[in-house]
């Protein structure tokens, strides 16, 4: 790019957006130029957003073809829902190829696909563009999981050995927008949704940072998923009235769980263990990270933060997420996130996306590690099926589709 400024456009004017809005406030030379979603409403409040933060003055769209052919547009954001991703990415293809706007880069919210088909055709379209492109995974670029791993790499592994397992956890209450609950439209449902984060973050806390992310490689995998608390008679109800959602039709998993074993360029066996969950109920949104090592360990905990706030029962406060994301009450001790967009790693996720854009570079998270991702969540959902351990095979995943993605998952397949 000749210029030093980066014109981002959003497309999708959601939860995520929001919270990468945030993040553009610690954010050097780059401005929100374009935002745009199918309904007009929630564009121009997504802007007005932007606007009162000082990241911006967008214009706002209702017809994508027409914002990506904006001058002012020199990146694209996609955090639009899984469903429309692919339609998505030909149109910025498109637009790209036919030299219309002064396009140079995209990045896609997590997960990059619903399956490996589409992930690959993603890839394809968008390098056929020549566009450069970045994988918003959010928890790669926490501040507490970047410097940990720097630390014991630096201390840990040079003195005692490399670090043998790692664990992560994403665990909430439940999303907050109907198309998440539906498995045919979002392509699953807490596996596909959050596990996509743990597995990669467990993955990159094991990679040298030396010798880069070949150096360790998938071999086997064993998942198990189940609807714990969803599918019962009280939640399925709720599901219903808040969502207009039918779990006794079309269930999702709401709890998974996950091993991965990797071989790591000297043949020794490494393993990350991964668990996901929209059926934790806590103070609110809850991250853990673990690391193991011959005479070391890491741990992080986001609801273990360093401001708490408490509230005795006389003060009655209306239901907020002011303390921290997916909050379950508001009174007694609560921990409390001073700034979720830098503690969650948006603000260094949106900072480096930019800063590659700007100079034409590579990002450290591009779509070949959400394809990856997408290739393991398809991996843990076949071994879900299979009810055993399988090898991670590239090939036999090509073309898989989940049973829960198809709308033919049994809730009770745990006991089977």
């Amino acid at each position: 790019m000749s210029s030093k400024r980066l014109g981002i456009a959003f497309i999708g004017a959601g939860f995520s957006a929001r919270f990468h809005v945030r993040a553009l406030t610690g954010v050097r030379n780059a401005d929100l130029v374009a935002v745009y979603s199918r309904t007009e409403a929630h564009a121009k409040e997504l802007a007005s957003f932007a606007e009162s933060l000082g990241v911006g003055k967008p214009k706002v769209y209702t017809d994508i073809h027409e914002m990506l052919r904006d001058p002012n547009v020199n990146a694209v954001w996609i955090l639009a829902p899984n469903n429309v991703r692919v339609p998505i990415v030909k149109a910025i293809a498109e637009e790209a190829s036919q030299g219309k706007g002064n396009l140079v880069g995209v990045a896609c919210e997590k997960p990059l696909a619903r399956n490996v088909a589409e992930a690959k055709e993603m890839i394809r379209l968008v390098e056929k563009a020549g566009l450069i492109h970045g994988y918003l995974e959010n928890q790669v670029f926490m501040p507490s999981v970047v410097r940990g791993k720097e630390i014991l790499w630096k201390y840990g592994a040079k003195y005692a050995g490399r670090p043998y397992l790692a664990r992560a956890a994403e665990e909430h209450g439940g999303p907050h927008s109907s198309w998440f609950w539906k498995p045919t439209v979002s392509g699953g449902g807490v596996l596909l949704d959050m596990m996509c984060h743990s597995l990669e973050a467990s993955r990159y806390l094991l990679i040298d940072p030396e010798k880069g992310k070949d150096s360790i490689k998938p071999r086997k995998v064993y998942a198990e998923v189940a609807s714990l608390k969803w599918t019962t008679d009280r939640y399925r109800e709720e599901l219903k009235k808040k969502f207009n959602v039918d779990y006794s039709v079309e269930p999702a998993e709401d709890y998974a769980t996950a091993i991965v074993v990797y071989e790591d360029d000297e043949g020794n066996v490494i393993m990350s263990e991964t668990h996901t969950s929209w059926c934790f109920i806590g103070a609110g949104l809850r991250l853990t990270f673990e690391v193991l090592g011959p005479e070391y360990s890491l741990w992080i905990n986001t609801l273990q933060p360093e401001l708490f706030t408490f509230f005795s029962r006389n003060v009655k406060i209306p239901p907020t997420e002011e303390f921290v994301e997916k909050q379950n009450a508001d009174q007694g001790l609560m921990p409390t996130i001073p700034d979720e967009a830098v503690t969650y790693g948006y603000q260094a996720e949106d900072r480096h996306m930019v800063d590659c854009f700007i100079k034409g570079i590579k990002p450290r998270e591009d779509w070949y590690d959400g394809l990856l991702i997408v290739q393991l969540m398809m991996a843990c959902y076949m071994s879900a099926e299979k009810g055993m351990k399988i090898d991670f095979s590239p090939e036999a995943i090509e073309n898989y589709i989940p049973p829960v993605a198809k709308g033919k998952w049994n809730p009770r397949s745990p006991l089977v």
